[in-house]
C-alpha cells in the first residue's frame, strides 16, 4: 500500500506534460490554491462527468483563488481528444509512469467489483498558496464529488 498524503504534509512537487504539450510545474502556481484531482481513464463515464463537473465549475473555483489540475496515466494525445470531446475548460495532466500518481497515494491496490486489484484510485488533494496538503480525499466517488468539494471548502452558491 503506498504512503497516503495528510493535510499538513508538503505536496510533493511535479511537472507533468499537459493535453496541449506545454509543461506545468505545481511550484510555478504557489500563491494560488491548487485542486489537483486523480482519475483512472480519460473518456470513460465516471472520469469524463467527473472531468465536466469540474469544467463547468472551473469559472467560480478561478474567482475563489483555486487552479484545477487533473492527473490521469493517458498520454498528452488521449487527453487533447477528451478536452475536445467533452469541451473541458480544466488542464489535464499526463502522468503514464505513475510517478506522482504514486507520490501522492493515488496508485496501489483498490477493490473494483470485488476484486483486489492495482491501479488509480480516485483521489483529490486540496494544496494551499504555500504548496501544503489542505485536504486529502482519497476513493471518492466520480458523480457529486465536485459538489461535494465545493461545500467541503465553504463555496456554495
Amino acid at each position: 500500500m503506498s504512503t497516503r498524503l495528510q493535510p499538513g504534509d508538503t505536496a510533493p512537487d511535479f511537472t507533468l506534460p499537459s493535453d496541449t504539450g506545454e509543461e506545468v510545474t505545481l511550484s510555478s502556481l504557489r500563491g494560488r490554491r491548487v485542486i489537483v484531482y486523480f482519475y483512472p481513464a480519460a473518456m470513460t463515464p465516471g472520469c469524463t462527468k467527473q472531468a465536466c463537473d469540474f469544467s463547468d465549475s472551473i469559472d467560480r473555483l478561478r474567482s475563489e483563488g483555486f487552479e484545477v489540475l487533473g492527473i490521469s496515466p493517458d498520454k498528452p494525445e488521449k487527453l487533447a481528444k477528451f478536452r475536445e470531446r467533452d469541451g473541458l475548460t480544466i488542464t489535464l495532466l499526463s502522468d503514464p509512469d505513475k510517478t506522482v500518481l504514486t507520490e501522492y497515494g493515488a496508485f496501489g491496490e483498490k477493490k473494483l467489483y470485488g476484486k483486489v486489484v492495482e491501479g488509480v484510485i480516485r483521489s483529490t488533494f486540496v494544496i494551499d498558496a504555500d504548496g501544503t496538503i489542505e485536504l486529502a480525499q482519497y476513493n471518492v466517488k466520480a458523480t457529486g464529488h465536485v459538489a461535494k468539494l465545493r461545500r467541503d471548502l465553504g463555496l456554495t452558491d
